[in-house]
């Protein structure tokens, strides 16, 4: 897991090509992109949405095997919680078609990190990761979930 402001994503971009492109996306985008898929290359898409955050994620947490997601907001913050598989139970076994396997916490309480005011997250296959959740008030924001392929 990588988390940081987009302003020091050139620390990041010599570790792949897909995740520099990924992120200079992420820096150069407009507050007004249209909701939707991006294609980037045939290896890095955006996806533009909007929603509002909730308390509690129905869904808890999740892990991705095929694609590596970088989460940004382009308005609005959310609390997103994070941990190793290692330390999660699967609840709903992995879909190849959503590229996800669902987890809850088994024991351990997962690290909270503020994604929002330029921060971003990056997860990788063996991160597990619980998004969209409210970071104090519930408010409805519009993020960017850039995937990178593995």
């Amino acid at each position: 897991m990588i988390y940081d402001k987009i302003d020091n994503l050139e620390q990041y971009a010599g570790i792949s090509e897909d995740l520099r492109l990924g992120l200079e996306y992420l820096k150069n985008v407009s507050h007004d992109v249209e909701l939707g898929v991006h294609e980037l290359s045939h290896r890095v898409k955006a996806i533009v949405s909007e929603y509002t955050t909730k308390a509690v994620n129905e869904n808890g947490y999740e892990a991705h095997r095929e694609w590596i997601d970088i989460q940004y907001l382009l308005r609005g913050s959310e609390k997103i919680c994070c941990l190793p598989l290692e330390y999660l139970k699967e609840t709903k076994a992995y879909d190849t078609a959503k590229d996800a396997a669902f987890y809850e916490e088994a024991g351990v309480t997962g690290q909270e990190m503020l994604v929002g005011n330029g921060y971003f997250a990056v997860f990788f296959p063996q991160d597990g990761h619980q998004p969209g959740l409210c970071a104090g008030e519930c408010e409805a924001v519009k993020k960017v979930v850039v995937k990178v392929k593995v």
